[in-house]
């Protein structure tokens, strides 16, 4: 560790992978935290080298995982952006290396994976956490909010979409590789639906699912549709889809007492993809136009948006490797959700609703 201009230490940290993951979300949101420092970059490919050379010209471009395991008592932390399938691996290199882990979501392709990744993080002493960014979109911490106050009452349905339109597929890997691979939306954006899924209703008890691939190329779902049955009885429904003309509501969630409906997405991705540095006095807050509405038909009203916070993630990993704090995501949580994952293939395999596997 390094002291930076009398703002404490300085954990160093070295990011694996700089695609779409690597350059728009983590390196952006560790640059931005005080007490991180983005020390190195880890990727062989020369564009992204120059890319990461041109943005962050502080920062180390280092050609392989290997180098940087040879190095790792250079850093602290390794976060982990490279494809699904190396996430266990990667991870579990890092932690035999010494570092605290971070893993991008899936966490890992298999639950058993994870599990053993967990148990290992656990006797080695190592912090380990995943990147669910999605716990501090706006739109979720709004609705939270509204249930943790009973605005709902019982909620009993819970809708919820990442649907895009993109009629022809681009040919990365998410696309063309196969779901053994971790490929496929379920293992994308299916990862955070579920994952909010079972933040707001608890673990889950069966699923039934439908995947397809609808687009020319594509080796592993593009259209999928998951139910979920919660063992505290709320169903989730969860669509994600990239041949979805027209979009439904980012979310609709029935209770007993009301019902909240929201449209669009969290504003933070698309504002990190443009470039903007995280964090600042706007950072994070919608627009009045982007608010959900509470009620019943004929008697809504529009409900001010939690400011959206994907800063909050890094900065408890640097409370938790450098101050023993809480994780902000724990790998036991997400577990279950690749429980939920592999439950979904085996349920869109047979057309039957099956149950989740514990433990």
């Amino acid at each position: 560790m390094t002291t930076d201009h009398g703002t404490g230490p300085e954990l160093h940290v070295a990011l694996i992978g700089y695609g779409k993951g690597g350059e728009v979300f983590h390196a952006p949101l560790i640059d931005a935290t005080p007490g991180l420092r983005l020390s190195a970059v880890v990727t062989g490919n020369a564009e992204r080298a120059a890319a990461v050379r041109a943005r962050y010209p502080r920062t180390e471009v280092i050609a392989s995982a290997g180098e940087l395991w040879r190095r790792a008592g250079e850093f602290e932390i390794a976060v982990i952006a490279s494809p699904n399938d190396t996430h266990a691996p990667l991870a579990e290199a890092g932690l035999d290396a010494g570092l605290a882990v971070v893993v991008d979501k899936p966490f890992a392709v298999t639950a058993a994976e994870a599990r053993a990744l967990q148990a290992r993080a656990e006797r080695l002493g190592q912090v380990l956490t995943v990147f669910q960014n999605r716990r501090w979109d706006s739109d979720f911490l709004t609705l939270w909010k509204l249930i943790e106050d009973g605005a709902l009452g019982r909620v009993h349905r819970f809708e919820s979409r990442f649907e895009r339109w993109r009629p022809q597929a681009k040919g990365t890997w998410r696309e063309s590789g196969t779901v053994e691979q971790g490929a496929g939306l379920l293992y994308d954006l299916g990862a955070h639906l579920i994952d909010q899924a079972v933040n707001l209703f608890g673990p889950v008890r069966s699923v039934y699912a439908e995947l397809d691939a609808r687009r020319a190329g594509v080796g592993a779902d593009d259209d999928t549709f998951v139910a979920l049955a919660h063992e505290n009885g709320t169903r989730s429904h969860l669509w994600m889809s990239a041949v979805a003309a027209q979009l439904g509501p980012r979310f609709r969630v029935l209770g007993d007492g009301a019902a909240f409906t929201v449209h669009g997405l969290d504003g933070q991705e698309a504002r990190l993809g443009e470039g903007e540095r995280p964090g600042g006095p706007g950072w994070g807050v919608e627009p009045e136009a982007a608010w959900g509405r509470l009620g019943t038909d004929g008697e809504t009203k529009a409900v001010p948006s939690e400011r959206g916070d994907y800063p909050a993630f890094y900065a408890g990993v640097r409370d938790a490797v450098g101050e023993g704090e809480p994780l902000p995501v724990e790998p036991h949580e997400v577990v279950h959700g690749l429980d939920v994952i592999e439950a979904a293939l085996r349920s869109a395999r047979t057309g039957e609703a099956v149950g989740v596997r514990a433990g």
